[in-house]
């Protein structure tokens, strides 16, 4: 790839810095909602929020698979995912609920929903990627800018973190026998996710039928 301007890489910083603004913004209102959501039911639906800007490897190589020129401009119109955040929750009600607080937000549009939790992917992963626009206000004008948000359980993500680590290992070429094991492993998370669900649901009524004694 050609070397860029010093305008071209002045342009590439502002990519960067418009999506860590965005970041941020999101950041803020999740973490508002979350808040808010403890007061009003005594209860916090996001265990933790992780975010990350792509690198610039990372965004250039996604423009070559896309077979686009690698340009800023193509950066703004066709990757959705440069400002990434993940949140973690305990319960699969959990993540509906943090979608529900999102979808009801003014300043927030969302663009795209795919539900790898109802429908998982073929190897197990299991999770809620949203595809969301927010504006962030400069100095002389405002801009909206795309933020994906995935939303999993704990356990999703343990499945995930693990999923990744041995595919980069394997340079995305694991054995077959691993696949299957990783793939069995995806529906024990998921039993794991829905028995803790029912475990909690029956504390909530037995604390229900105490506190009503």
């Amino acid at each position: 790839m050609q070397q860029p301007s010093v305008n071209e890489l002045k342009e590439w910083r502002n990519v960067m810095l418009m999506h860590r603004f965005a970041l941020e913004e999101v950041n803020t209102k999740l973490k508002i909602l979350n808040d808010e959501f403890q007061f009003l039911h005594d209860y916090n639906p996001m265990e933790h929020l992780k975010s990350r800007v792509k690198s610039f490897e990372s965004l250039t190589a996604k423009l070559e698979k896309k077979g686009l020129d690698i340009t800023p401009e193509n950066a703004y119109e066709h990757v959705h995912d440069i400002a990434g955040i993940r949140v973690t929750c305990s319960f699969v009600s959990d993540i509906y609920k943090i979608y529900e607080m999102l979808a009801n937000q003014d300043d927030m549009t969302i663009l795209n929903v795919k539900d790898y939790v109802e429908n998982p992917k073929p190897n197990g992963y299991r999770s809620l990627h949203l595809i969301c626009e927010v504006p962030i206000f400069l100095t002389n004008t405002s801009r909206k800018m795309c933020v994906e948000i995935q939303i999993r359980t704990v356990a999703m993500d343990f499945w995930a973190s693990l999923e990744h680590k041995i595919y980069y290992k394997y340079k995305s070429t694991a054995p077959a026998h691993l696949t299957q094991e990783l793939y069995e492993a995806a529906a024990i998370i998921q039993h794991l996710d829905e028995k803790m669900k029912y475990l909690n649901d029956e504390i909530d009524l037995y604390k229900n039928e105490v506190e009503g004694e």
